[in-house]
């Protein structure tokens, strides 16, 4: 049976995230626990792939926070996505040889870079791991559709809600949440350049929820004192996050 140990925390890691979504056969996970990885640390606010960037690798996010992002021609920044241990946010390059978006860290992290040779002949073996990462890829479509309705038509103090609701499902589904407290590695503004809000509409938006009793920010640790009422505020429904059963349950 491959069972995780401290030996392979970066592989660990990616076989949690995978197993949050699908299942994985023994002989799958040993697979992935086998397989060739570069580790390379960055600090905080480095590229990890940048946009026009033609890879021939995919990053797997092994420990700290990333994110999805694009510059405007004023050099303002549109965060899309964010990115947590286990998740390979670029498998769309394996397909598309130009990146259109870049990646980069939140916060000093670890990641590890998977040649995209090795990829192609683990999903060929193992059509179990292709569609594995095939509904992963799938589930990333389904956080853009949600991120969209949000900042299209819902208001600041319910995206917010909805974000931290998302943050915390997720790091739940992975180990890194205990009931509904987490770290929460991003800052106002990043928050407020993945939601199309300025960094004081934030910080009053964080203050009415801790206000009305949703939430507790102790530096960086998020508590939801009342999670129902942060998902009722928030409009959240985890079904678009697509986990297994027991990993979305709240």
């Amino acid at each position: 049976m491959a069972e995780l140990t401290n030996l392979h925390p970066e592989r660990n890691q990616l076989i949690r995230k995978i197993e949050s979504i699908a299942d994985l056969s023994e002989e799958e996970k040993q697979a992935l626990l086998a397989m060739p990885m570069t580790l390379k640390k960055l600090g905080a606010d480095e590229d990890i792939v940048r946009d026009g960037d033609r890879p021939s690798e995919c990053c797997l996010l092994v420990t700290g926070f990333a994110c999805r992002y694009k510059l405007t021609a004023e050099g303002k920044r549109q965060i899309m996505s964010f990115h947590i241990p286990g998740d390979i946010p670029d498998l769309q390059s394996l397909f598309l040889d130009v990146m259109d978006h870049s990646l980069g860290t939140l916060v000093p992290s670890t990641v590890a870079f998977i040649s995209h040779e090795v990829i192609y002949a683990l999903t060929r073996r193992y059509p179990g791991i292709a569609a594995a990462f095939w509904r992963d890829t799938l589930i990333d479509a389904a956080v853009f559709r949600e991120w969209m309705v949000g900042i299209g038509r819902r208001s600041a103090y319910t995206r917010i809600a909805h974000v931290l609701c998302e943050l915390l499902v997720r790091f739940r589904a992975i180990g890194m949440a205990n009931d509904h407290s987490a770290e929460l590695p991003v800052t106002q503004a990043e928050i407020g350049d993945a939601l199309g809000l300025s960094t004081v509409h934030v910080n009053r938006v964080l203050q009415e929820l801790r206000g009305d009793g949703l939430i507790t920010l102790r530096g960086r640790t998020l508590v939801a004192n009342d999670w129902e009422g942060l998902q009722i505020a928030g409009e959240f429904d985890p079904t678009y996050l697509h986990l297994k059963k027991k990993q979305a349950a709240a």
